[in-house]
């Protein structure tokens, strides 16, 4: 079948605002076909479609099927060990983690890695996305001391990249955060300040959400510090960038619900 045909359908159903019920239906459909036509390339890759799409309309049941069955087919195929294999078992991974089965999740983290070690130099920008993604799963698991090696090993990699100073930024504000949960303020302040001033180097190409959250977390740093008026301004900045990029969402409240309890204290102390 042709691959190319069916992704730029795809994209058009999503342009267009297709509803899920039928992108679900065309994404059937073609699976269908590809399988009709023993095309498994294509078997594989609308799988994979399926695997992100089910994800992200919450349909997890969906989502673990395709998931089983695009990974036994592969493994049929003798695929296993491959980066496409790598890939996948990403996707799938992904999914359990929304889905909140967290170990099966790390399970299929940990099967990537283990092709990734056999396939890239160390130092592959590969490397760096996979160890990003542990990372969150590890914090979510409660494990902050391994959620940061591999946080390290991701800053350590992203370093070595000239063009990636937005990701730098973003990977130490994950970084601090981490180290915050863990009662490190010192260490999550010096990282919130280096994350900052790498994402105003980049001259107007901030990357809203992750910059508005390099400023929300320096403002939870003074507020622990007891540094009031400097945690309300930080406050203030990251409601503004969130608002810029995104309006008034959940996340402007809650920046704004933030301060208004920092002014609560600043108030008591009769600072406000």
């Amino acid at each position: 079948m042709d691959i190319n045909h069916f992704f730029h359908r795809l994209d058009e159903m999503f342009t267009q605002g297709k509803s899920p019920e039928e992108i679900d239906a065309y994404l059937c459909d073609s699976l269908t076909k590809a399988n009709e036509e023993r095309d498994y390339g294509a078997y594989v890759s609308i799988g994979n479609e399926m695997i992100g799409f089910y994800r992200s309309i919450s349909q997890y049941e969906k989502c673990f099927q395709i998931s089983e069955d695009i990974l036994m087919l592969m493994e049929e195929l003798q695929l296993d060990g491959t980066e496409h294999f790598a890939t996948t078992l990403l996707n799938v991974a992904t999914g359990y983690r929304a889905a909140g089965r967290l170990n099966e999740s790390l399970s299929y983290y940990t099967r990537a890695l283990q092709i990734y070690e056999q396939i890239l130099q160390p130092n592959d920008y590969r490397f760096a996305g996979l160890y990003n993604n542990i990372s969150i799963l590890l914090e979510q698991l409660n494990d902050n001391e391994k959620a940061v090696v591999f946080l390290e090993r991701a800053m350590d990699i992203i370093d070595g990249i000239p063009e990636g100073a937005s990701e730098q930024a973003s990977t130490r504000t994950n970084l601090a955060l981490v180290k915050m949960k863990m009662g490190k303020v010192e260490e999550a302040e010096n990282l919130l300040q280096d994350a900052l001033k790498r994402y105003e180097a980049l001259e107007g190409e901030t990357s809203d959400a992750h910059y508005s959250g390099a400023l929300a977390g320096l403002a939870e740093v003074y507020f622990k510090k007891g540094k009031y008026q400097e945690a309300l301004e930080y406050y203030d900045k990251a409601a503004q960038e969130v608002k810029k990029h995104f309006g008034e969402n959940e996340s402007y409240h809650l920046l704004l619900q933030n301060g208004e309890l920092v002014k609560k204290h600043l108030s008591s102390r009769g600072e406000c």
